[in-house]
């Protein structure tokens, strides 16, 4: 039996995908993050006001997922819930910044977008 619990703290969650850097980029630029640290295949972000941070690595076998989901297909392991003031306006910036509106949207009140790799985010009013 244990005893006693260690000490357990989220720092970052990581994403594969095709090219570490370009994905930061577009997430950088859509969450207004900094790059705190960058090697060839790995990119970290954190958000200048604290918390759990969003790190890149570039996978050469990487395969998009399918939204939505599709027997047989690539399936999604997680996705990104961001938090919006206006849902129109994040989605348009969303979509200048790189993003793709996914066909599917299963509800009003927010927007499924795919990042430049493929993963779905959602897109919510606060």
């Amino acid at each position: 039996m244990v005893t006693g619990k260690p000490r357990f703290s989220l720092a970052t969650v990581v994403l594969d995908c095709p090219d570490a850097h370009t994905l930061a980029a577009f997430y950088g630029q859509l969450l207004g993050w900094e790059v705190k640290f960058s090697e060839p295949d790995w990119v970290l972000l954190r958000n200048p006001e604290g918390g759990t941070g969003i790190s890149f690595q570039s996978e050469p076998g990487y395969q998009a997922p399918v939204w939505p989901e599709l027997p047989e297909e690539q399936q999604k392991m997680l996705h990104l819930d961001i938090r919006v003031d206006d849902l129109a306006e994040a989605e348009a910036y969303a979509v200048a910044a790189g993003a793709t509106r996914a066909v599917h949207q299963p509800q009003d009140d927010l927007r499924v977008l795919l990042d430049p790799a493929g993963h779905p985010f959602c897109l919510f009013l606060r």
